[in-house]
């Protein structure tokens, strides 16, 4: 009897296993069966969702605590469109994700017949928010095409990279080919720059470090970094927790009059591994976020160095291996150490929670109440007022250990999948999903998904009867409120449909109670009367 040949789901789903994916997120349908004749045999586990926007919002979430590709299954068209939202978020926050897609039999595409699902161009569109998409049409190319889509994930500005698969092709003998992950290159600064780099950081009196989600899993390097140079570190959101507990440590965001008072002030701003965005820097809009000319910023981003304020020094480099080159030089140039960076750090600290105002401190005050009931707990969130004042200021406990989508992309419905996905990647450690009640309906559908996973997560939902945030804004611009109150369902009893503990509280120590104390994953939802 002949062995049997693989196809090339199946080959594709053994290259997956090869790569140390351990976790897939999607829906099957028909343009994608092919794929699932290799996933039923695979150690690979398969999550469903119950929308393909909440497959890549796992993903993501699966991948920020990790930092590995999160990978998804989709089927082509509608499956395809409805994981972009998704893949757009993790492009702004330089997410690895890797979506594969069926798309229509080989001789159909671009003919506009109507098929089912059928797309005038759907790599195209996948393009537009994709670092990368690729139809394969030939089998004895897919190993090379995997290896393609990990190193674009790995090499540089990581972000969502599309591979599609006609369905015809899926079913065909795949040749035997041997997979390896591709070396991630280290992306070393010239002589030159490193040279210059050094010069101005011994010539600074007051220098100042800004890191953003670049600096992500170099917590050990940043720290001594910044001992070197005895300077403050402040972090936009993404890059919360990466300094935590240390007096260098300013947790608090550069769209603050504070922040950037202290960043004008210093005569040397180290911005690392930040694109220096809108809604990282410049939260309110009101134009008065500004860089000192004497500016080095490091990215691996090319493209990304030439946007914004030309900085006195531009370096395309990957960070931890700048940091690394700086620390090992160090005994070539001497920093000044004026020795009065844990002071200057420690006011700008007290500054920014003056700045913030009594309500946000409050709700800053129980994000830090949760850390100290469930320490190990991530933390991710929505848009809503909680995470608002925790991206202004939140003393995580390590990194990763907070994110949310209020940044960047900004789309709603992120927080439930991406909490159920982190919990997936992070076994043993509890999720806290931040939850407003009108964007919560964009994807409640996904508490069906934690529970079929028994995933650790706790939704937790910030009750305010529409959305506040809109609402005021609406007000503050003369603007009759108009479509700001959408009805909420009684969240207890979806809840309970889906077979998950509920519990409704009326304080913030019965918020704490409730984290302690309920079998997750469970959903706890917070009325809060004082701004409804």
């Amino acid at each position: 009897m002949a062995a049997h040949s693989s196809t090339v789901g199946e080959a594709l789903v053994s290259m997956l296993e090869q790569a140390g994916v351990d976790t897939v997120f999607g829906i099957p349908g028909v343009h994608t069966i092919e794929l699932y004749r290799g996933l039923a045999a695979s150690p690979i586990r398969h999550i469903t969702p119950r929308h393909e926007q909440g497959a890549g919002f796992m993903a993501d979430g699966y991948a920020r605590v990790t930092g590995r590709p999160g990978v998804c299954f989709v089927i082509t068209g509608p499956g395809l469109t409805n994981t972009l939202t998704a893949m757009a978020q993790a492009r702004a926050d330089s997410i690895p994700m890797l979506v594969i897609s069926g798309v229509n039999a080989t001789p159909t595409l671009g003919k506009g017949r109507g098929h089912l699902h059928e797309l005038p161009d759907q790599a195209g569109l996948a393009s537009t928010v994709a670092l990368w998409s690729h139809t394969l049409t030939d089998p004895g190319q897919l190993g090379a095409v995997l290896r393609e889509a990990f190193a674009i994930m790995t090499s540089g500005r990581p972000g969502p990279v599309h591979i599609e698969i006609p369905t015809d092709v899926m079913k065909l003998p795949a040749p035997e080919q041997a997979f390896e992950m591709p070396a991630a290159p280290s992306l070393r600064p010239s002589p030159a720059d490193l040279a210059t780099a050094a010069r101005m950081c011994a010539e600074a009196r007051k220098p100042a470090i800004l890191i953003g989600g670049g600096a992500v899993r170099l917590d050990g390097a940043v720290r001594r970094f910044a001992e070197m140079l005895d300077a403050p570190v402040i972090s936009t959101t993404n890059a919360r927790g990466i300094m935590s507990g240390h007096p260098l440590d300013v947790p608090a965001s550069p769209s603050l009059a504070c922040v950037r008072e202290m960043l004008a002030a210093s005569d040397l701003v180290l911005a690392l591994g930040t694109e220096l965005g809108p809604t990282d820097c410049d939260m309110y809009e009101n134009g008065g976020f500004c860089l000192p000319a004497n500016l080095i910023r490091v990215d691996i981003d090319e493209d990304q160095l030439a946007r914004g304020a030309k900085p006195a020094l531009a370096i395309k480099a990957g960070l931890a291996a700048f940091i690394e080159d700086m620390l090992e030089d160090s005994g070539t140039w001497t920093p000044h150490r004026s020795g009065d960076g844990a002071v200057r750090a420690g006011s700008l600290r007290d500054l920014a929670r003056t700045e913030i105002g009594e309500a946000y401190c409050g709700h800053i005050d129980l994000l830090q109440d949760i850390w100290r009931a469930l320490p190990e707990a991530t933390i991710v969130g929505d848009s809503t007022q909680l995470v608002y004042a925790g991206n202004m200021y939140v003393e995580a406990p390590r990194e990763t250990a907070w994110f949310n989508s209020a940044t960047g992309f900004g789309t709603l419905g992120y927080a439930a999948p991406a909490a159920t996905g982190a919990a997936l990647g992070q076994a043993g450690c509890p999720v806290v999903a931040l939850l407003g009640d009108g964007g919560f309906q964009f994807t409640l559908a996904e508490l069906g998904s934690a529970r079929d996973c028994d995933a650790d997560v706790a939704f937790l939902v910030w009750n305010n009867s529409g959305y506040q945030e809109i609402e005021t804004s609406m007000v503050d611009s003369s603007i009759t409120p108009i479509g700001v109150t959408p009805s909420a369902p009684d969240f207890s009893m979806v809840a309970s449909a889906y077979g998950l503990a509920s519990r409704r509280v009326g304080s913030r120590d019965e918020i704490i109670a409730a984290l302690k104390e309920m079998p997750r994953p469970c959903l706890i939802e917070y009325i809060d009367s004082g701004s409804a």
